[in-house]
């Protein structure tokens, strides 16, 4: 029922400025082409300035990268899985974006935060080698070869990682 409605409000449409077409001068269908274009471009821009705070947004540019293939091949769980990281450290106050506050990042992390950086259950016993897996899985993704703007997070799973080896040994 629904199709054959929008189907006939379509073909009524089309009707219409078909008919409106063939009974106006040519002057006044490129000056109403004209205005159309130009209301459209400005509503159209309108729409992009405020639509652009959500396309350069976190979420969106993670939903996009996965799409474009980057240098060190990410997937979209993986860059979630960074981002959380990022969050929590943020949170935490070990890792900020804009470099206030850097007397919070002198702190040692707790045996609960480092379990947390290194994807591992506090609750449960880890082996050396079960601890240097996630230690390396993590450091694939935020290696400052990759990109050196993620050193400053990078000391930071190697602490965790340490902290982690000496609670196991």
């Amino acid at each position: 029922m629904n199709i054959f409605v929008i189907t006939l409000i379509i073909f009524i449409l089309a009707y219409l400025i078909l008919n409106w077409f063939a009974k106006t001068s040519s002057k006044k269908i490129s000056k109403s082409i004209r205005s159309f274009t130009i209301i459209l471009s400005i509503i159209l821009a309108v729409v992009m300035v405020y639509a652009g705070r959500f396309i350069l947004s976190l979420p969106f540019v993670l939903m996009i990268l996965p799409l474009i293939k980057t240098k060190a091949g990410l997937s979209l769980v993986q860059l979630f899985r960074i981002w959380g990281l990022l969050r929590f450290l943020k949170n935490s106050g070990r890792f900020n974006f804009n470099g206030v506050n850097r007397n919070q990042n002198t702190q040692s992390i707790s045996l609960d935060e480092a379990y947390k950086i290194l994807n591992l259950d506090p609750k449960k016993k880890y082996t050396k080698e079960e601890i240097l897996k996630s230690y390396k899985k993590i450091m694939k993704k935020i290696h400052p070869d990759i990109s050196p703007e993620l050193t400053r997070l990078a000391s930071i799973v190697n602490e965790a990682k340490e902290i982690v080896l000496k609670d196991s040994s």
